[in-house]
């Protein structure tokens, strides 16, 4: 990691695991390993009676692989995959930073902080651009609440304490297919004084 990065991370050694590690100025942490790709679970509109498909694999490089098409009929329109549900504790972190490679597409990075299938969703949007590897920060503070699509009112800011599970969604409105490759995620921690953003 180059010496403008002078942030401190805590990163997700392996998010299907879930497991934090503490590091500062740590390299790269790489999300998937072959044989655990199964840990991720896909959820898609089928649940509502939508017909769009998706999968979660291991690419030959070793980056998570989340690809399918979206379909707007039978009033579907969305595809997801999350992470198996493990308790994860981020306390004294303020944002996400995942890297990802996509087709141009918004997608949106989704993190639940209860077990149940059925709860809420933390929800914050990002844009890729085709081809090109980037970096999104995503601050916790604007991660907007939401249940089966509807935002919710009255709940608390996402608790980085209760992390339970993390994903990544596509409901964008548009018909097709997707592809959104999986670098790393991790958690950071706030900036110190003279500290600069690494975008």
């Amino acid at each position: 990691m180059s010496n403008r990065l002078q942030y401190s991370f805590l990163a997700f050694a392996t998010c299907f695991a879930m497991h934090l590690t503490a590091a500062q100025n740590q390299p790269v942490v790489p999300i998937a390993e072959p044989a655990r790709s199964a840990d991720w679970q896909v959820i898609n509109d089928d649940v509502m009676g939508g017909i769009s498909t998706s999968q979660i694999r291991v690419s030959t490089n070793g980056t998570l692989v989340f690809e399918g098409t979206v379909s707007l009929e039978n009033n579907g329109g969305f595809a997801s995959v999350r992470s198996v549900p493990v308790l994860c504790d981020l306390t004294g972190c303020d944002a996400f930073v995942v890297r990802v490679r996509g087709d141009g597409r918004r997608y949106k990075f989704t993190v639940r902080t209860e077990r149940r299938l059925d709860s809420a969703i933390y929800q914050a949007e990002f844009v890729t651009k085709a081809g090109e590897w980037q970096e999104h920060r995503l601050a916790f503070k604007e991660f907007v609440p939401t249940f089966r699509g509807r935002v919710l009112s009255g709940r608390p800011l996402l608790d980085p304490a209760k992390i339970a599970s993390v994903g990544f969604l596509i409901s964008d409105k548009q018909a097709g297919p997707f592809r959104l490759e999986i670098d790393w995620i991790k958690g950071l921690r706030p900036t110190g004084r003279g500290q600069q953003d690494p975008r």
